[in-house]
């Protein structure tokens, strides 16, 4: 395998991990990107006069936005692949950037998150798909690779606007326009690459495997996981958007104090996101989502009732274990329905932000009502919707015996 994304073969089911690397490291850059809206809403909430409802529908606009469109695009490229789509859905990014870093209105602000949406529905499930396409055998280590990416973007994001756009206002937004052009040329070398190989990945016996799970089961876990994902969503999202109040509120924290620890947050989140694959293709993916969700149950229920060394704590043991869920979630879901990998990705990327956006609002219109206190109160809870995770059936092993066919199939080509 060559280390060029522009010049690999998967003429055998090998792992690509240059590309992997190429992907995760645009997918760095897109959500870092993407991350610098959230972690300036205590930059933008004074001069603008805005509400926590209002800086819930912020997120609605952008995520809602993001949520329609994914799995449309990834049913859409199902049957037509765009090879340089990627690109494409950089350059939205960049254009909201340039329209949030000289929006002068509350309006106008919602109209550049709705670009940044954009971005990310174009992005996400093509991206998915490409990494599904080079993982080999490795899916749930290539989904966490790529994922990982991701999470370290929205963990910079909060640090990046502690650094550069706090002390230098909106209108420094437009310097990240840079990293957005680094991204449009990394990813259309990337779309070369995916050109190149798409015909041999279309062949793949795995990619067009059979469904033995009746019509009922298949409904039944599709209704468990998208459960899962509320759960997951709604409790990550109260930490994202409104830790950093939760902070300045009950520590008396600045506003750079705070998005220092958010960092941490999301930092260990990322950490915590390369586990869930690997795990997940050696032990079962059932197991990793179990432990990911219903495990942070414990901590999340304590947060609200320590001190701020404590809460730090508690909060890198909650980003790290709950963010090995997604991963294996979505593996999961490709397996469960094969064949269909740019609709299941889109669908669950959609799903993410979709919850994403809803419960920034409903969680901000809380906060109004009662106090950020009441809101971590009442969200320590929602890991315990994990539970449902024992009506998922086991997969694995018609799993195993897809990838054995995948292998010998290889072996003779």
């Amino acid at each position: 395998m060559h280390n060029d994304p522009g010049k690999s073969s998967l003429g055998k089911a090998e792992t690509a991990m240059a590309v992997l690397v190429a992907l995760s490291a645009s997918h760095l850059i897109n959500d870092t990107l993407q991350a610098l809206l959230p972690a300036i809403y205590p930059m933008l909430k004074g001069p603008f006069g805005l509400s926590f409802t209002q800086i819930g529908l912020i997120t609605l606009s952008y995520q809602l936005t993001a949520s329609i469109l994914q799995p449309l695009i990834g049913a859409y490229t199902d049957r037509n692949p765009r090879p340089y789509s990627l690109a494409w859905g950089m350059a939205f990014t960049l254009t909201g950037l340039v329209s949030l870093s000289r929006a002068a209105s509350y309006p106008m602000i919602l109209v550049s998150s709705v670009i940044i949406g954009m971005g990310s529905a174009i992005f996400h499930p093509e991206a998915s798909r490409m990494a599904h396409m080079a993982a080999g055998n490795r899916h749930g280590f290539a989904q966490s690779l790529f994922q990982v990416g991701g999470n370290f973007g929205s963990s910079l994001g909060p640090l990046l606007a502690a650094l550069i756009v706090v002390p230098n206002g909106q209108a420094s937004i437009i310097w990240f326009g840079v990293l957005a052009l680094g991204g449009i040329a990394l990813l259309t070398r990337v779309g070369g690459w995916y050109r190149r190989n798409l015909p041999s990945f279309r062949k793949r016996p795995s990619v067009h495997g059979p469904q033995t799970l009746s019509r009922g089961t298949v409904s039944l876990s599709l209704a468990v996981l998208v459960s899962l994902i509320f759960s997951k969503y709604f409790y990550l999202v109260s930490i994202t958007n409104y830790y950093t109040f939760y902070l300045i509120q009950r520590f008396g924290l600045s506003i750079q104090g705070a998005q220092y620890l958010l960092f941490v947050f999301l930092a260990a989140v990322a950490a915590g996101t390369i586990l869930g694959g690997p795990l997940g293709d050696r032990f079962g993916r059932k197991y990793v989502i179990w432990i990911s969700i219903l495990g942070v149950a414990p901590f999340s229920i304590l947060l609200p009732h320590v001190g701020l060394g404590a809460t730090v704590v508690l909060s890198v043991l909650i980003g790290a274990i709950l963010a090995s869920a997604f991963s294996a979630i979505l593996v999961y879901a490709q397996e469960l329905i094969p064949g269909k990998v740019g609709m299941i990705s889109g669908l669950f990327f959609g799903l993410a932000f979709g919850m994403g956006g809803v419960a920034s609002a409903a969680l901000g219109k809380i906060a109004d009502l009662r106090s950020i206190g009441f809101l971590f109160n009442a969200c320590g809870y929602l890991p315990l919707i994990g539970i449902l995770t024992w009506f998922l059936p086991d997969i694995e092993s018609a799993s195993r015996r897809a990838r054995r066919i995948e292998g010998q199939a290889a072996e003779s080509a």
